[in-house]
């Protein structure tokens, strides 16, 4: 587990681990989080990750994955992969090669990028077989009820039409989180969830924390922000709070 901040001196193995509360960035494909602004970002995370003992994880585009894997000592995650074994699939991305290239684990069934059950259902089987975590995207909390049978490591719940908005669904849509707690983790108390959609600040990570998320998705409110490392350091600043 991550220190807090003033205690123990900080662990960079124990660092490349999962804890919560978790900020997870998804680069997704702007043009200010790819390649060399990839790393970038991958440092100012570690940056505030070792200031407040907070676990902040980053998901870059592919083809970044292993640059930001040797740059920055937090975890890293794909923004998805494919379920198939290692053979003849041209342009498909296997959890091993995820795996090898030195992630800790993927987004799966991202609104952006959905997945159809049964693919799902096997994409985790096959990430659990490697060692690779597994964040599962759900659009509303009984979907997250219904995709926690799969045995992700996280759900994250999205409302869809607050991706991107600046409107967190901490405020416009607070039910959701309390229902998505109530209903994930009474099917499988074992799941981790995720709030995501629409942060921006840190009193929306706060929100959703007190309303029992035991994280964040995020992505254009870090990504698109003037300074991504000022927002990330109010996200962390609140977070450890809670």
């Amino acid at each position: 587990m991550f220190k807090r901040k003033n205690s123990t001196p900080y662990n960079w193995v124990k660092a490349l681990r999962i804890s919560y509360p978790l900020i997870l960035v998804n680069f997704k494909t702007y043009t200010e989080s790819q390649g060399k602004r990839a790393v970038a970002l991958a440092k100012s995370a570690e940056k505030v990750a070792h200031e407040y003992g907070i676990c902040i994880s980053v998901a870059p585009q592919l083809v970044d994955i292993r640059a930001v894997v040797g740059s920055a000592e937090i975890p890293v995650f794909s923004q998805h992969l494919d379920p198939e074994m290692p053979g003849p699939h041209t342009g498909y991305i296997s959890p091993e090669s995820i795996k090898e290239a030195g992630a800790s684990g993927t987004i799966l069934n991202h609104s952006e990028h959905r997945l159809r059950t049964a693919t799902l259902a096997e994409a985790v089987r096959r990430c659990r077989s490697v060692g690779l975590l597994t964040c599962v995207c759900s659009k509303t909390a009984h979907a997250g009820k219904v995709l926690s049978s799969l045995n992700p490591d996280m759900v994250a719940v999205e409302p869809p039409e607050l991706i991107g908005s600046g409107i967190s669904v901490s405020k416009a849509k607070p039910e959701v989180i309390r229902d998505s707690v109530r209903m994930i983790k009474g099917a499988n108390p074992k799941i981790h969830i995720l709030c995501g959609a629409g942060v921006t600040t840190g009193e929306d990570v706060a929100t959703a924390l007190k309303l029992g998320a035991e994280g964040i998705l995020v992505a254009s409110g870090v990504i698109k922000a003037t300074d991504p490392e000022s927002v990330l350091r109010d996200f962390a600043a609140q977070a450890i709070h809670i």
